[in-house]
């Protein structure tokens, strides 16, 4: 008997692993839904102030900003804004994907990463599911 309750133990706490993904969490009265994104801080990139041409900066600017339209069309980025200050804060991204690694893919597409003017932090996040993006 002692055994068979183990088990079923054992057997129950197996499948309720199951019951969620790891990027949303159920609180107990079933209503407040935390879901996981990544906020990613963008910061002022090692190679900023060697690129000083300023149709350069202007077209590497404009591929910056149209990789993240693509990116919000596709619905990855739902956040994505500058800071209005020349500190070495550039701006933040904040993405709805699956995994971290998807989000670093995602971010070696953009050309301001790409030429070294922007760099960046990922930081798993976390907010009550459609709380703030829908």
């Amino acid at each position: 008997m002692k055994y068979g309750f183990l088990l079923l133990l054992a057997v129950f706490f197996f499948n309720s692993g199951f019951a969620q993904t790891k990027k949303e969490k159920t609180f107990k009265d079933g209503d407040y839904v935390m879901k996981q994104y990544y906020f990613v801080m963008l910061t002022k990139g090692a190679r900023r102030h060697e690129i000083t041409d300023t149709a350069i900066i202007n077209k590497i600017q404009a591929g910056h900003l149209a990789n993240i339209d693509r990116l919000a069309k596709e619905g990855k980025i739902l956040v994505a804004g500058p800071f209005g200050d020349n500190g070495d804060w550039r701006g933040i991204f904040i993405f709805d994907c699956e995994t971290q690694e998807e989000v670093e893919k995602l971010l070696q597409s953009d050309p301001a990463i790409a030429a070294g003017r922007l760099a960046y932090e990922i930081h798993p996040w976390w907010t009550a599911k459609n709380a703030v993006f829908k």
